[in-house]
Order: structure tokens, then sequence, then C-alpha cells
């Protein structure tokens, strides 16, 4: 079997159980996944949903596509998670969602933000894409609001090569989310409502039951490389990872932003890690209310937003770091002065 079949089904099993939902949808992308979780919603033209504008775009775009409006809120400067106050202040008549992403690892205050979403009826969806395994108050990410959406993009903390899955505990959103995938399809020709052809394969399915066997060892490894850097970076005028106390970040990825101290220019920077045999990323360089997509006029509306997108700097944090490379990465950013 090639198309989705039982390596599919024991998949959606097993990550469900992993997240503590009572379902989950094998998806073909990550992308897909927030798409399909807002049509479950039917969430639509007219609507507007809040999602915050450090991110990667697809968490804006899939609301584009849905035919609804993203709403920019701006993110925490220390923790770069969607700010529950901003949120609460860009809440219209219209709103009908929010947003929230667990970026680079790290969960956002899922329950700050769904304190806003409950009294107004919102659905709260979680972006889980960078969050395989994350912790929020003890609880795994993906189980927490009405969908969880998660990619297997071959960067991922797990992959498929290309996947995704949405889990939810709402039997309702489970039976749309299957026919949404499936070209909205109840039985055999017969199409009940508009859907697409979002499947999972078997062969994609096969691989993300290894590597969810793997995920836990996967996270340990980045969370002993990055606590390696946080005990061994000392260059001045550097900001190390902020960890907000009620979360295990799993460190999608390993992301530092450069202060007014610190002596050189970003790009001066990565030039000089690239001399020394350090590769590095910038996540993100344009947030997404800057997009050209998305281009808002006038002031800044999401400041922080902007000003994380001029100082930010991932360095490399995957599990097949050895410590001799963990410690080259070290002695190389230590040596600016």
């Amino acid at each position: 079997m090639l198309a989705s079949g039982e390596r599919v089904g024991e998949f959606e099993k097993k990550f469900a159980d992993y997240c503590g939902s009572a379902h989950a949808v094998a998806i073909n992308n990550g992308t897909a996944a927030l798409h399909a979780a807002l049509l479950a919603a039917d969430i639509g033209q007219g609507d507007e949903v809040i999602v915050p504008a450090f991110s990667f775009i697809a968490t804006a775009t899939a609301v584009s596509m849905a035919g609804a409006k993203p709403v920019f809120a701006d993110v925490d400067p220390e923790t770069f998670t969607i700010n529950p106050g901003d949120v609460e202040e860009r809440v219209t008549g219209k709103t009908r969602a929010v947003i929230g992403v667990h970026l680079f690892g790290q969960p956002f205050d899922v329950d700050a933000v769904r304190d806003v979403c409950q009294p107004r009826g919102l659905k709260l969806i979680e972006d889980a894409a960078q969050a395989h395994g994350a912790l929020y108050k003890g609880k795994k990410v993906g189980g927490l609001g009405d969908f969880g959406c998660f990619s297997f993009y071959a960067t991922k903390n797990m992959i498929t090569g290309e996947g995704g899955m949405v889990t939810t505990s709402d039997a309702t959103y489970n039976e749309r989310l299957r026919l949404i995938i499936n070209h909205g399809q109840s039985e055999k020709y017969l199409h009940t409502r508009l859907g697409y052809n979002y499947r999972m394969t078997d062969i994609a399915a096969a691989i993300g039951l290894v590597q969810l066997e793997k995920l836990e060892g996967f996270n340990h490894s980045r969370r002993q490389n990055a606590a390696y850097f946080d005990s061994h970076i000392s260059a001045k005028g550097l900001a190390l990872p902020k960890v907000a106390p009620y979360t295990r970040h799993v460190y999608h990825q390993y992301v530092l932003r450069l202060t007014e101290k610190f002596p050189m220019s970003r790009q001066a920077f990565i030039d000089y890690l690239r001399g020394e045999g350090v590769g590095t990323a910038i996540h993100y360089p344009i947030p997404i209310h800057r997009q050209p997509i998305y281009q808002e006029n006038g002031p800044d509306t999401c400041p922080v937003s902007t000003a994380l997108s001029t100082s930010v700097l991932s360095l490399p944090v995957h599990p097949l770091l050895e410590r001799a490379e963990l410690a080259h990465v070290c002695d190389a950013v230590n040596r600016v002065k």
C-alpha cells in the first residue's frame, strides 16, 4: 500500500496518544494542517484570525487560504512567542480564532491566550510545527487547544520528509478533517463538502512511526546541546534564549539576539562564523506583517517583531552535533571582541 493505508492509521493513533489528544489526522504538510484546521472550524470569508507577526509565513498564509484575514499580534521580547495582552487588543467582532505558535521549540503561554479566547468563543489553534514533544505546564503541545498543527518537514524535530498532522479531541472536528483531506468524500465517490487531496502516504507514515520512537532521544540531545551553549557562550552583547519556567523547550532552533552592546553587525558576525566553519541562519529576517503580501502602511503595529527580525541569529543545535563541534562553535563565538 503506497497511498494512505494501515501505516497512516497506526501513525495517527500513536501520535494522538503521544500528544494526549483523542484524535490525530495525518496530512501531507504543515501548511495544509493549518488550512484544514481552519476549514474544520468553519472559518472563512469575512472572518479574522489573530496570528503572531514573528513566525514563518505559513501561519498567516493558511488563514488567507481559508478566505479569512490574518490580524497580526506582536510577540514577547524575551520568549519571542505571541503576546497575550496584544492578542486581546486585536480582538474585534470579526475575530473567530487565534493561532499561537510554539516558536523555535518553546510553547507560547497557552493559558493566557485561552483566557482571551474562551469568554469570546474564539477557537485556539496551536501551530506546533517546531515543537514536537515540547511541554507546557507538564502537558504535551498539540493537546492543549481546539486543534494542534504539526509539520514533519525535513528540518523538524521529527520528520517524514514532507508531511504533517492535525490533533484534536473534538469528534466533530475529527470527522470534518477526514472529509477535508480526502476530496470531501464521505464514502467512495460520494462528496459531501469541498475537500482537498491532503492525504499522507503510507511511506511517509512508516518513516513517521520510526521517527516518533526516536523523538524523545532527539529532543534530549537538542536540549543537551542548548544547555552546553548556555553554559559556554560568554561573548558580551549576546542575549541567549530565554526559557519560560512553565515550558520544556525542545530547541528546534537555538536563537541568539544581538544587542546594541555586541561589537559587530549581524552580517559581519555571520560572515565571521562562516569563515570559522560555523553555519548560521536567520529566523526570520522579515516579520510577516512587513512581507510584501501583507505589507502594512503607516506606523509599525508590531515593533517587537520588527526589532527581532533585525537582531536574531540561529546557531546549529541539531542532535548529531558532537561535543567537539559544540566547543568549536562556542570558541568561535567567544573570540569576538
